[in-house]
């Protein structure tokens, strides 16, 4: 019979979220994904230490400063980390531009071009690429100009129907709406338990998914940030869902038939782009949101710096 990951996968597109290579020649994912988190993890890893040692040593002989040095050092092993795990998977790799440029639109252009340029280098095309930024009112700018230069890119840290429908009229490539960040945030604001239908984070994602759908956006929506395999099945139907290798795991040593749970319904009228104060001001309305937004940005940070400090 069937796995549940495999039965999942004829529903919506898998993408790894792990750096692992042995995670992903288990689970074949069409996509992956790296982060500083994850680049934090690759330093444990024993088949990157080669490169890792390969790409610091180059780093090591160029002349800069030393932050210089060591932001370009973080570049080379995301790019270096990226362009393994394109030889795995048959789609994209999303790479993140630095969580400290959130709220720098031209500098997060900068190091997105930076970024593609040092994959080019590695043989790697653009279009096996997605540039990762926050979706702040600045990284959505960003992101409305590198799709214009054919660099597509992924909005993450999306938790608002604002930061959804501005991304939607920017036209970027994907964007990723967390699931069990949001849940997290209302079971403890509540103290209640949900189940997948009742989930906010699913819920949330199915509604992107619709504001996705009634606008006519060609914007791919991923759902990300899963807590259990329970949340994963009800986003069923979902364009793509990013999934740790634990759940991964569970959905494959599960036998069964998986749902469809997601619509995405006929296009209506498309409504009036967001403009600057309209965005902030309907964000703003969004207790959660703004929490697990300025959350987000500040562990991202965190990560990136003790990266730095392995790599100083």
């Amino acid at each position: 019979m069937t796995s549940q990951l495999d039965a999942l996968k004829a529903l919506s597109l898998v993408v790894a979220d792990t750096g692992d290579p042995d995670a992903i020649r288990r689970y074949q994912p069409q996509d992956a994904t790296t982060n500083p988190s994850l680049l934090l993890k690759a330093f444990e890893l024993p088949g990157y230490q080669a490169l890792i040692d390969k790409e610091l040593a180059v780093v090591r002989d160029a002349r800069s400063d030393r932050q210089a040095q060591v932001d370009h050092a973080v570049d080379r092993l995301a790019v270096a980390m990226g362009a393994e795990i394109t030889q795995l998977v048959p789609g994209r790799v999303s790479t993140e531009v630095a969580a400290k440029l959130s709220f720098d639109t031209q500098a997060s252009i900068a190091k997105a071009r930076e970024l593609v340029a040092l994959y080019e280098e590695k043989g790697v095309s653009r279009e096996r690429l997605l540039i990762k930024l926050a979706s702040t009112w600045e990284g959505i700018r960003a992101a409305e100009v590198l799709e214009q230069e054919g660099i597509n890119c992924n909005l993450t840290l999306l938790f608002s129907d604002a930061q959804a429908q501005a991304c939607f009229d920017a036209g970027v490539f994907l964007v990723s709406p967390f699931v069990g960040r949001v849940t997290d945030w209302y079971k403890k604001e509540t103290g209640k338990d949900y189940t997948p239908e009742d989930d906010p984070g699913v819920n949330f994602v199915r509604n992107v998914c619709a504001l996705a759908g009634r606008g006519g956006y060609e914007t791919v929506v991923m759902g990300a940030s899963f807590r259990n395999t329970g949340q994963v099945l009800a986003l069923a139907g979902c364009h793509r869902l990013t999934i740790s290798p634990a759940l991964l795991e569970e959905l494959a040593g599960r036998e069964g038939e998986v749902e469809c749970k997601v619509s995405f319904p006929p296009v209506d009228e498309r409504p009036a782009p967001l403009d600057e104060p309209t965005f902030r001001w309907d964000h703003n309305q969004d207790a959660m949101a703004n929490d697990k937004l300025a959350e987000g940005i500040r562990r991202f940070a965190d990560d990136q710096r003790k990266l730095e400090t392995l790599i100083d």
